[in-house]
């Protein structure tokens, strides 16, 4: 923030000096100038005028020479006046003009920008910062001393919540939200990211998360978040009238139109379908993809994503061939949850894989709704899906749907 202030200085200088230094310059030096010359031909005419007269014989030469020199006297004397006391006492317009506009502008400019401008906005931007730094260990130690250091700042325990679910350090995430919501119990938004990440946690929506969105929507029954999670939640628990009437409440808040809304309608769609399968009895479509034959499952997916998994040599002595190992698909931007979920064994290793919509854990949460898609790939120790210490991973640069032939590399442990 004090870089910024200096750069703002450096500019409103640059202004000042732009502007009124010409008005500076160009002051009484200008009247002066033109004062002289006026009375410099005012002398010569009279001289002209002398000069006729002792010629005509009107003038004796020593009336004409008598004549000259108190014409001279007189224009040094006007001159010395106008050069000295007359100048110095009346300052020039354009001189108060110069000084003014000096006065003027940065108190203009600051005004204007505490009134239409956002002081808080590097202060987001080195939290958003300080929250990509999490991927590195020397990122989130700073994050975890500064929190430690004020335990009852909510803007360093915001920061380190945020940047656990980044590093997919969910559990560590939803400590931090637990100690952050007794500090700031009344803010909707983060009752809503706690949900999502006891949700990450537990690889549910239902149950304790569930609880948290309800805090949510208590305190803010419009908060975008909670209305997109309990949806979500609402679908995995099979209460599709519930989820429409979620999503319909935050299709309300959005643009027409735009990605995010194309997005809900879509949910809404599928979770109507459902509603309607469910209600002539027919099997949800989730149900018949399960028993399917693995070929079959994959030959429904429509925006498949197909590669191959290698472990790198320098963490072969780490794992054991009967350890879990999950494939797994999540947006790029947007929720951390898998949209499409592959678990095999370490044994089968260099794996060939294939993700794709008939894989999605919910039905409005599919690959396809999102632009770009990253590939985790992860051996679990504890055979639990979500990162634990101890476990490997590695991942893949966003990626376009229908993209093949990626290669990920499982070359680091989870921290």
């Amino acid at each position: 923030m004090t870089l910024f202030w200096i750069i703002c200085a450096a500019l409103l200088l640059v202004a000042i000096l732009f502007v009124a230094l010409p008005l500076w310059r160009g002051t009484s030096k200008n009247n002066a100038v033109v004062r002289d010359a006026a009375n410099l031909e005012i002398l010569r005419d009279q001289i002209a005028e002398m000069d006729a007269d002792l010629k005509n014989g009107l003038l004796t030469p020593e009336l004409h020479e008598q004549g000259k020199r108190e014409l001279q006297a007189r224009l040094l004397e006007e001159v010395g006046d106008t050069g000295g006391s007359a100048m110095s006492n009346q300052p020039h317009p354009l001189k108060i003009a110069a000084i003014v506009f000096a006065v003027l502008l940065p108190l203009a400019s600051i005004g204007l920008y505490l009134k239409i401008g956002n002081l808080n906005a590097f202060e987001t931007q080195t939290a958003h910062g300080m929250g990509g730094m999490a991927h590195t260990e020397t990122g989130l130690k700073a994050l975890e001393d500064r929190a430690a250091q004020n335990p009852d700042d909510p803007n360093a325990l915001v920061m380190l919540a945020r940047s656990y679910m980044e590093a997919e350090r969910y559990v560590d995430a939803v400590k931090t939200y637990e100690k952050l919501m007794k500090l700031v119990p009344n803010e909707a938004g983060l009752w809503a990211d706690y949900a999502d990440a006891m949700a990450m946690t537990h690889q549910s929506l239902i149950g304790p998360a569930t609880k948290l969105l309800e805090q949510a929507l208590a305190l803010n029954p419009d908060e975008p978040k909670a209305l997109a999670l309990s949806g979500t939640a609402a679908m995995e628990r099979g209460d599709y009238p519930a989820a429409i009437g979620y999503w319909q409440k935050l299709q309300r808040q959005m643009p027409a139109g735009t990605a995010d809304a194309k997005m809900v309608e879509e949910g809404i769609q599928e979770a109507r379908r459902m509603m309607g399968m469910a209600k002539s009895g027919k099997p949800a479509p989730m149900l018949e993809q399960i028993n399917q034959p693995p070929a079959m499952a994959q030959a429904a997916g429509k925006e498949r994503i197909s590669g191959t998994v290698t472990l790198s040599e320098a963490l072969k002595s780490k794992a054991d061939p009967n350890d879990t190992l999950f494939v797994l698909a999540r947006a790029a931007q947007g929720p951390k949850m898998p949209l499409a979920i592959l678990r095999k064994q370490v044994k089968d290793l260099p794996l060939d894989f294939s993700l794709d919509d008939s894989m999605a854990m919910a039905p409005e949460m599919k690959m396809s709704n999102f632009d770009q898609i990253i590939v985790v790939a992860r051996i679990s120790k504890s055979g639990n899906a979500m990162p634990q210490p101890g476990d490997l991973q590695g991942m893949s640069k966003p990626l376009a749907l229908g993209s093949s032939g990626v290669k990920v590399y499982i070359d680091q442990p989870v921290q």
